[in-house]
């Protein structure tokens, strides 16, 4: 059985002037016009195409993100939407700029986050469900399949098996930027990191 996983972050939720705030599960905002454009800047990117199943996270900036690509693909399954894909929960740093973030965890707990998904203090997440989800998907799946979430909860794709945590070592970082994505082969020799963090 073999499988392709496009691992989609969604667009923009910031406009430009904006400060950025650590959004997570707990606020759940739309897409700014930059983040539809990326999201239709992907749909053109993926338009040549098939995809057997697109899965989303519930929240309104992940589901924007994912009507706008299957809106430029010729053919579509239906839109699936899967609580595990959601954005992780911040704790006290949710909703708050990175400055004040940083200045609460301070840098080598962001910079462990973003190397191996080491969770900060306070931050709520059931990293053993989200890697089960993860495995469970790799290990049930056949044919193209399109997920689209957030970059808290996109690095767990690459942190639930030992192959993809060694490719991945690699990386500069597990954060995928907005508008951008990843690939993960299954194949009969295991999962295989094809791209990580590509923008169109």
């Amino acid at each position: 059985m073999s499988a392709r996983f496009t691992i989609v972050r969604h667009g923009n939720t910031f406009a430009p002037g904006e400060t950025p705030r650590r959004v997570g599960l707990r606020t759940d905002i739309p897409l700014v016009e930059s983040g539809r454009e990326q999201a239709r800047a992907l749909g053109r990117t993926f338009a040549g195409r098939s995809f057997d199943r697109i899965l989303t996270s519930p929240l309104l900036r992940t589901r924007e993100t994912a009507e706008l690509i299957a809106a430029a693909l010729s053919a579509t399954p239906p839109i699936e939407t899967a609580d595990w894909l959601a954005e992780v929960d911040h704790g006290p740093d949710e909703n708050q700029p990175e400055a004040a973030v940083l200045a609460r965890i301070g840098e080598e707990a962001l910079a462990a986050w973003e190397r191996d998904a080491t969770v900060p203090p306070g931050w709520a997440i059931d990293v053993p469900a989200r890697l089960a989800a993860w495995r469970q998907l790799y290990t049930e799946s056949s044919g193209n399949i399109l997920l689209v979430t957030s970059n808290g909860a996109a690095r767990f794709a690459l942190t639930t098996d030992p192959a993809l945590r060694e490719q991945a070592s690699a990386l500069p970082t597990l954060k995928l930027r907005t508008g951008a994505w990843g690939e993960i082969a299954a194949t009969e020799a295991g999962l295989r990191l094809e791209a990580w963090d590509r923008r169109p």
